[in-house]
């Protein structure tokens, strides 16, 4: 049946009906038969439910953040990210867009009941077309940016600034690997410098990065690549470290500031994913992707207006 960590779901469910609606029967007709008992649940509920959750439910709450202040945040990013081809997309993508090529679970994400689920990271999705781009021009180099409200089923502090729902920017580069991995090497660096100049126009319009800093991560085999990322950034301080964590392919990077309280924020992460080698089934493919907490730099980083220079 279940994982043990979700049994109580399917306690007292028949093990044959279970395994019919998880494994056996034709997506065409599990899709049908969830949609026709949220029908009829929806047909049950009354305005004071509706209300109720409304209050409630930490997936529908308002943004707590300004939209005036989120569209001219975006309209910076875009600015910086010029090179880039803006897409917007949609809010929903396949079904295990993220938990089928990436080392995630699909318990963090919102699955719906039409074979798709809400975006949680816009960066799975934009490997998914940047594969479709490859496969119809080999030759071609594909780059993508978007801002995107983000939607994540895992748990997240009750503290301000924090939320189920939250706004990212991101950047995606992908193409065939050059000679001596060049384009990895070249990708990931370009990233880092469109985010840089993506802070340096904030803080021309009412945001402070103060105390940035650039961490590369890599593991053993791709040191002499992190080492070349490194000595073309100009700026903040780089440092490089041993990547412990298996989500990426080798190279990671994360770059912090210092909030309006004076607190160390990783508030842009990066690196290089082998979700392309999966999804066109080529292992020479490279995609690089990378991104930044908007929503949280709305909030953490904004110079109060009695403070900014006239």
């Amino acid at each position: 049946m279940g994982n043990k960590d979700d049994s109580w779901a399917t306690a007292g469910f028949g093990e044959s009906a279970y395994a019919a609606l998880a494994r056996g029967m034709p997506a065409s007709e599990v899709w049908s038969l969830l949609l026709n008992a949220m029908r009829e649940r929806a047909e049950r509920r009354t305005p004071g439910a509706l209300a109720q959750q409304w209050e409630s439910d930490r997936f529908v709450q308002l943004s707590y953040i300004d939209q005036r202040t989120l569209l001219d945040l975006d309209s910076h990013l875009l600015a910086a990210a010029h090179e880039f081809e803006a897409v917007e997309l949609s809010p929903l993508a396949p079904l295990g867009t993220c938990s089928s090529v990436a080392l995630t679970t699909q318990n963090r994400v919102v699955s719906t009941v039409r074979g798709t689920e809400v975006v949680s990271d816009p960066t799975n999705v934009l490997a998914l077309e940047s594969a479709r781009r490859l496969r119809e021009d080999q030759a071609r180099i594909v780059r993508f940016c978007t801002s995107h409200r983000c939607v994540r089923a895992q748990e997240v502090p009750k503290i301000r600034g924090f939320a189920a729902h939250f706004r990212m920017f991101c950047l995606t580069s992908a193409a065939h690997e050059r000679k001596d991995q060049a384009f990895v090497t070249e990708a990931l660096t370009h990233h880092i410098r469109i985010h840089l100049l993506a802070l340096d126009r904030l803080e021309q319009h009412g945001y402070r990065f103060a105390n940035r800093r650039v961490r590369l991560l890599c593991i053993g085999k791709r040191e002499p690549l992190a080492k070349r990322v490194a000595d073309a950034i100009e700026g903040p301080p780089v440092s490089l470290e041993r990547l412990e964590q298996p989500y990426y392919d080798g190279l990671r990077f994360m770059i912090s500031a210092q909030s309006a309280t004076g607190d160390d924020i990783p508030l842009i992460d990066g690196g290089a994913f082998d979700w392309l080698h999966k999804l066109a089934t080529n292992h020479k493919l490279v995609f690089v992707a990378s991104a930044i907490g908007s929503q949280l730099a709305a909030y953490a980083y904004r110079v109060p207006k009695a403070e900014r220079a006239e």
